[in-house]
Order: C-alpha cells, then sequence, then structure tokens
C-alpha cells in the first residue's frame, strides 16, 4: 500500500526544504534592500539632516555598507556552525535575529528627535542586520542543494535564491505604497511590516528536517574540527574565486537598484514613482528568471550560463546611464528589466549550485559562505563609491564602474572550473535516484 507514495515523498520533501529556504532568503533580502531602499530615498534626511544633500547621501550610504562589513563575519560564524552543528539551527537564529534588528530600525527616532545618538543606534542595528544576514545565506542554499537529486541541483539550489528578488520586490512594494505619506511614516512602516514575513519565516524553517548529507557526514565522523580554517588552508583559491564571480553579482545589483535609484530620483523628484515600480517589475521577473537559470545550468553547464550574464553586464554598463538621462519612463523600467530581471537573475540563479560544488560537505557551507559574503562587503560601498565617481566625472564615472565589476566577474569565470560537464552530466541518467555511492564517487558534489 505503501509503495505507490514512497517515490514522490523524497520529491515533496527536497520541494519543501527548498520553498523553506526560499522564504527565509525572500524574508532577509526584504529586511536587507528595504535599508538599502531608505538610504537612497530617506535617511539622508532623517539621520543626517545638517549635512549638504550629497554627504547627507554618501553618510546613508556609508551605513549601508556597515552592514556589508559585517557579512563576512557573519558568513563566517554561520559557516562554521552550520559545518559543525547542522544547517538548521543557522537557518532558524539569523532570521530571527534579523527580524528583530529590522524591526527596530522602525521604531528608531530620528536626528531632529534625539540628536546624534539616532545614527549611532542605526548604525549599531545595521552591523547586527549584516551579521545574521552573512550567518543566513550559506546554511539556506547548502541545506536545498544536500537534499537535492543531483541531476537537478542547479533547479533545485536555484529556488532559494528566488526569495532575493521576491524580498526585494517586496520591500520595494512597501515603499512603494508609503511613499504617498508625507511623515515618517513613509519609511517606518515598510521596517514594521516585515515582523509579519519573520513570523512566518521562522516557523516554516522550524518544520525543515537536517541535511542527509551532513548527517551522513556526521554519522560517519568525517565532519572536522574547524571547518573555518580548514577551508582556508586548503581551499583558499576558491574562495578567491567566488569572491570575483560575486563581486560582479552584488555591485550591479547596489549600482543598480540602490545608486540608479537615487540617481533618477535626484535629477527629477517625479521619476520615484517610475524608478521603483521599475525595480519591483524587474524582481517580480528575476524571481522566475533565477529559477530558470538554475534549471538551465543543469542542461548546459554553471560556466556558460555565468559567462553570457558577465558579458551581458559589461555591454550593458554605458546603455543603461544614456536610458536614464533620456528621463523616458519606458527607459527607465527597461534598464532594471534589464539590469536586475535578466544579467543579475541569471547570475544568482547559477551561484548557489556552482558555488556548493567547489567544496566537500565538511567545509561547504564555510567556503562558500565566506567567499559569498566578503565579495558582497565589498558591494555594499558600490553606491558610495559611485556618488564620488559622479561627483568628478558625471555619470560616465558609475557607469565605467559598473563595466570595471562586470570585467572582474569575467576574470572569474575565466579562472574557476566547470562542475557541470558534459561528462559529469552523463554519470547518472536524468530521473535516477540519487545514491551515496554516487556521492562518494563524486566528492565535489
Amino acid at each position: 500500500m505503501s509503495a505507490p507514495t514512497s517515490p514522490s515523498s523524497p520529491a515533496r520533501g527536497r520541494v519543501r526544504t527548498a520553498l523553506a529556504s526560499a522564504v527565509g532568503t525572500c524574508v532577509e533580502n526584504y529586511d536587507f534592500v528595504a535599508y538599502g531602499t531608505a538610504s537612497a530615498l530617506y535617511f539622508g534626511d532623517a539621520f543626517f539632516p545638517n549635512s549638504d544633500p550629497v554627504v547627507g547621501t554618501l553618510l546613508a550610504f556609508v551605513t549601508l555598507g556597515v552592514g556589508f562589513l559585517m557579512r563576512p563575519i557573519g558568513g563566517a560564524v554561520g559557516g562554521y556552525l552550520g559545518d559543525r552543528h547542522g544547517r538548521k539551527p543557522v537557518l532558524v537564529g539569523a532570521l530571527l535575529t534579523m527580524g528583530i534588528a529590522t524591526v527596530l530600525i522602525g521604531m528608531l527616532p530620528t536626528y531632529q528627535q534625539v540628536g546624534v545618538a539616532a545614527p549611532v543606534l542605526l548604525v549599531v542595528i545595521r552591523c547586527v542586520q549584516g551579521l545574521a544576514f552573512g550567518a543566513e545565506w550559506g546554511s539556506a542554499v547548502m541545506m536545498t542543494y544536500e537534499h537535492a537529486p543531483r541531476t537537478r541541483r542547479g533547479l533545485y539550489s536555484a529556488i532559494p535564491q528566488a526569495g532575493n528578488p521576491l524580498g526585494i520586490a517586496l520591500a520595494n512594494i512597501a515603499f512603494l505604497l508609503s511613499s504617498t505619506l508625507d511623515s515618517d511614516w513613509a519609511w517606518r512602516l515598510p521596517f514594521l511590516a516585515s515582523a509579519l514575513l519573520i513570523v512566518a519565516g521562522v516557523v516554516i524553517r522550524l518544520k525543515l528536517t537536517e541535511s542527509p548529507e551532513f548527517e551522513a557526514a556526521r554519522a560517519k565522523g568525517t565532519t572536522v574540527r574547524n571547518p573555518l580554517v580548514s577551508v582556508v588552508r586548503d581551499d583558499w583559491r576558491n574562495i578567491l574565486r567566488i569572491i570575483a564571480l560575486r563581486v560582479v553579482e552584488s555591485c550591479a545589483y547596489y549600482l543598480t537598484a540602490t545608486y540608479l535609484l537615487s540617481y533618477i530620483t535626484d535629477r527629477d523628484d517625479g521619476d520615484r514613482g517610475v524608478a521603483l515600480a521599475g525595480v519591483v517589475t524587474a524582481s517580480l521577473l528575476a524571481t522566475a528568471t533565477t529559477v530558470l537559470s538554475g534549471a538551465l545550468t543543469d542542461r548546459v553547464g554553471r560556466r556558460t550560463v555565468y559567462l553570457v550574464a558577465c558579458v551581458l553586464a559589461a555591454v550593458f554598463g554605458f546603455p543603461m546611464y544614456l536610458m536614464a538621462n533620456s528621463g523616458a519612463p519606458v527607459l527607465i523600467v527597461l534598464i532594471f528589466l534589464i539590469g536586475i530581471g535578466v544579467i543579475h537573475a541569471a547570475l544568482t540563479g547559477t551561484q548557489a549550485a556552482w558555488f556548493a560544488e567547489l567544496f566537500n560537505t565538511a567545509t561547504r557551507t564555510s567556503g562558500a559562505s565566506l567567499g559569498y559574503q566578503t565579495a558582497a562587503s565589498v558591494a555594499g560601498f558600490a553606491p558610495f563609491l559611485a556618488v564620488l565617481l559622479a561627483e568628478s566625472f558625471g555619470w560616465v564615472g558609475p557607469a565605467g564602474l559598473y563595466v570595471c565589476v562586470a570585467l572582474v566577474g569575467l576574470l572569474g569565470v575565466l579562472s574557476t572550473r566547470e562542475t557541470w560537464s558534459p561528462a559529469q552530466r552523463m554519470v547518472l541518467p536524468a530521473g535516477q535516484p540519487e545514491r551515496a555511492a554516487d556521492r562518494e564517487r563524486h566528492p565535489s558534489h
């Protein structure tokens, strides 16, 4: 009687794990990106009102960058705990910490109310956000990757990655809806509203089962005492490769969704609604494109998809500013559709499986997290650097910066091996169940 249902049970479990991870990454990105949007649109006035507009924007972006500086530390701690004690506890703890910090931002007093204490508190909470966000990604992605069948790991691993643009879309929808308010509630409400998502995310993640690969490694005694030290000592080259690959994706996103949003708004405040609508529409498109990109890597390999996306980014750098300078609403929306909905989504959809496959089970979360979050710490200052370049060179400065990070990504692609080549794809026929013996023969997976 149980035979007909047994084949579908593992499949349901894999999908449930992927969706639960995606819910968490959605909430984390909602929280983290809400700060970026608020920095571009509101925080200069709310927390740095005595500065001129340019300095106020710079200071707001500096506090944005502080959170990114904390992400490598969060990635190191989360990766260590995930490889030593399991992926699930990190998933729940990081999400809860992130959520509490985000709600507290919505309750912060402004500079006019408490003076310099306001930006100080903002920076402290931003540091907590950075730690939690850095800790969360590795375990979420590895949990899904390690539950997935070998021949479809690109697809399954892309599902939690799709939570990134979905969270971005929800955050910007919240700001779009609150933008009609004239008081501080225009930026407070989106942070406070995240509490609903946090509760849902924690409840769902508590129901997950631990990664089967981690459980097998722990049962065999093949986990390592200090995975962070081991991966830095033995796999530092792969960490550097991930940093190069990740820089193009993370910098390109924040140069588009954060800096360009501010740039367009500064040129004409009437375009704020159009630009926010563009980010929301592009993020919804990216949710689907991310999953499709992951599925495509299962067919053509990880490296090919990433290479094409990096080339598109290098070509798009200068046209995107020409389109923005036109002031045409259709072109402004199209910028975000291409930059976020296509280029960024193709990169994120490929990363999870590719990065995981560069390490073995015992150090996988530590290695991927450390490289991923170190690159993010660099990207956090991309909007700040773009403001400085624009002051000196006009729009050509940030456009050139966008092209440069794309070239860094290309170097990363050329220096990183393909982990899902045609020969590797032939190891198991499509649809054949994964076996522990296959993992032993192919330790990179």
